[in-house]
């Protein structure tokens, strides 16, 4: 490719990146200094960090041929074996102007694909997000949250409405699912639950028990005590307790389903 085709790539690629990130992320580049116009930085809102610098930068500095400048992309990844499997390939180098750490620059003029490109623009973001926002972000995920009948009827719960509040666990958020263990006399999970509303205003305590926020869980499944007893998530899944809000083992959550 010739240099005045690849210089009209990398603004392609570059106009593409910014409408990217203004779509998903409503960020605005930020252009801080005078010395260098070129240069656009992307943050967080919440925590100021950045995760995503776009740069024009000589095409010597970075040790390619021919003349001029190309367009670049800098993000940060979030771990240094995959930085140095990525400089290995074409279209990556160590970044530029970043110093050490896991920031990884990308060529904007065509080697590396956009849908490539933006994955990596997602990673960075992720990874230098704030710790709510993190939250935010990760997937969907799996918990096994107990339930105890001694201070509320878990048992019926559900027999006459498929919604109800339940004390929020920390780390839960909306669009989890939620496994009840219900504890003894019952001992065994009895239902699978989506997770709709979180952080619901909550004041009570009586000396044993403390809640402060509730979460609203919706009912998908219901399961016999004897299907998944306590003894059997202790011999099959390695459960041998559940006294708050943990993670399920995939081998359980594929059983469940």
């Amino acid at each position: 490719m010739k240099n005045k085709e690849i210089e009209h790539s990398s603004r392609s690629l570059r106009r593409e990146v910014d409408e990217y990130i203004r779509e998903k992320y409503g960020a605005e580049p930020e252009y801080l200094w005078q010395r260098y116009p070129g240069y656009a930085v992307y943050r967080h809102a919440d925590n100021q960090k950045w995760y995503c610098i776009v740069m024009d930068v000589d095409r010597r500095k970075l040790g390619l041929g021919g003349d001029g400048s190309v367009d670049i992309v800098n993000v940060k990844l979030d771990d240094l074996f995959l930085k140095g499997m990525l400089q290995r390939q074409n279209g990556y180098a160590d970044a530029y102007h970043m110093g050490r750490g896991n920031w990884v620059s990308i060529l904007l003029d065509g080697t590396v694909p956009f849908d490539e490109i933006v994955s990596w623009i997602d990673m960075s973001c992720e990874v230098t997000a704030s710790k709510r926002k993190k939250q935010a972000l990760r997937p969907p995920k799996e918990w096994l949250v107990p339930a105890n009948p001694k201070y509320y009827d878990i048992v019926h719960a559900f027999d006459s409405r498929d919604e109800i509040e339940w004390k929020q666990g920390s780390g839960i958020r909306v669009g989890d699912t939620v496994f009840l263990y219900v504890a003894a006399p019952v001992s065994a999970i009895l239902y699978r639950c989506t997770v709709t509303g979180t952080d619901i205003p909550y004041d009570f305590t009586n000396g044993k028990l403390t809640i402060t926020a509730l979460m609203r869980i919706r009912l998908t499944k219901r399961y016999d005590p004897s299907d998944f007893p306590f003894e059997r998530l202790k011999r099959e899944y390695g459960i041998f307790a559940v006294r708050g809000p943990r993670g399920v083992p995939h081998s359980l959550c594929r059983a469940l389903d």
